[in-house]
């Protein structure tokens, strides 16, 4: 089967959480830039990699990369390109999106419709006609300029992958699937250890985490838009990745995941969301306040998103409710939490400095993962004899 150089962007420093979960799958990565890592793999990766990967936001197949500095050489460079291999006579094929960063070519719109031009008389040369009825399976274009460099793609995904099918209700200010699955993948939290997010919203947290502790593949209740492309990629590649995905999923894994948050309304709705996740036995959802916080078990982890703040309003509340969490995470021996948030004093209200913090964009909110940082658990003696 022929191999293809593949590009899984993810959220800007989550590199590391997507680079672990790739090698897991089996695949060699080739190349890691800031929001992307790229790998090699052949039609079956890409259908496992849809399925699988956790911390991406779509798999796209590259088609080429080169340099262009004016529409002309950009005109050329794409026509040159195979595109008979990947695209059939019946295609429906757009430039969905083109961005630009430092280069001369900067108008999404013209870099649209010269690449459109191009693969049309490309494909016009392959299939000897002059028309295209563009009926059959559709193949989004997603074109990246950076610095002159040209990286041509196909997306295979169709609606960004942290659209796991299980959130069609969301809180006020939704963490997307993706970031919180690679923020639980930067923690040391394993699915024998205790969870708990206090403030659990819509519970993207522990529905990710129990979906993890579970095995359940992020991407077996959606589709994806390459599974209509049934001559690149045929059926039977997608029934073969889904089997697998399902012999592995392990319903009867003993969890202790949390979620609380004081609206009635809101813990409802995060519970109706682990039930689509298939992960609702899984989690212990309960209306209780941050102060609340206990747990007569050492070496748990708190992993949160609190409100930053956005709203005025919301502003003034925000040290009581950071002291809060404070205050409850000072009461819990051994425990370690991580936090998201983007309200610049939320080391000075927790009571103390974070061990590490790594910048993080959720949306275009620019937060901190602030990490507390707990001792680890003793090791386990194994059994003699």
């Amino acid at each position: 089967m022929q191999t293809y150089e593949l590009i899984a962007p993810c959220h800007f420093g989550m590199e590391s959480a997507l680079k672990r979960e790739i090698n897991n799958l089996g695949y060699e990565i080739t190349q890691v830039e800031d929001g992307k890592v790229t790998f090699a793999g052949d039609g079956e990766a890409i259908c496992r990699a849809n399925l699988f990967l956790r911390t991406a936001e779509r798999i796209l197949l590259k088609v080429g990369r080169f340099h262009a500095e004016t529409f002309d050489e950009l005109f050329e460079q794409v026509r040159a390109l195979p595109w008979e291999q990947f695209l059939p006579e019946d295609a429906k094929f757009w430039v969905i999106k083109a961005s630009s960063v430092k280069s001369r070519l900067f108008s999404p719109s013209d870099i649209q419709r010269i690449v459109k031009k191009a693969v049309v008389e490309k494909l016009g040369q392959s299939y000897g006609v002059e028309w295209f009825p563009e009926t059959g399976a559709p193949y989004p274009l997603r074109i990246f300029l950076l610095k002159d460099e040209v990286t041509v793609t196909i997306d295979t995904t169709g609606a960004s992958l942290h659209k796991r099918g299980y959130r069609p209700a969301a809180g006020k200010a939704p963490l997307e699937e993706t970031l919180a699955a690679a923020l639980i993948g930067l923690t040391p939290w394993r699915k024998d250890r205790i969870f708990v997010d206090p403030l659990c919203g819509s519970g993207t947290f522990p529905i990710e985490a129990a979906m993890m502790a579970a095995n359940i593949a992020p991407g077996l209740n959606r589709e994806f838009l390459s599974q209509e492309w049934d001559g690149f990629l045929p059926q039977k590649l997608w029934h073969e990745a889904a089997e697998e995905a399902k012999s592995l999923i392990d319903l009867n894994v003993q969890t202790d995941i949390q979620g609380y948050d004081l609206d009635d309304r809101v813990i409802r709705t995060a519970r109706e969301n682990a039930e689509r996740a298939g992960v609702a036995h899984l989690i212990h959802f309960q209306r209780r306040a941050v102060c609340d916080l206990h747990h007569p078990k050492k070496y748990g982890f708190i992993v949160t998103n609190p409100p930053y703040g956005e709203r005025m309003e919301e502003k003034e509340d925000l040290p009581i409710l950071y002291r809060q969490i404070g205050e409850a995470f000072a009461g819990l021996d051994s425990w370690s939490m991580y936090l998201l948030s983007a309200f610049e004093d939320t080391e000075k209200y927790i009571g103390r400095k974070a061990d590490k913090n790594r910048k993080v964009y959720n949306g275009m909110i620019r937060a901190y993962f602030y990490q507390f940082l707990g001792p680890k658990p003793p090791k386990r003696k194994r059994p003699e004899g």
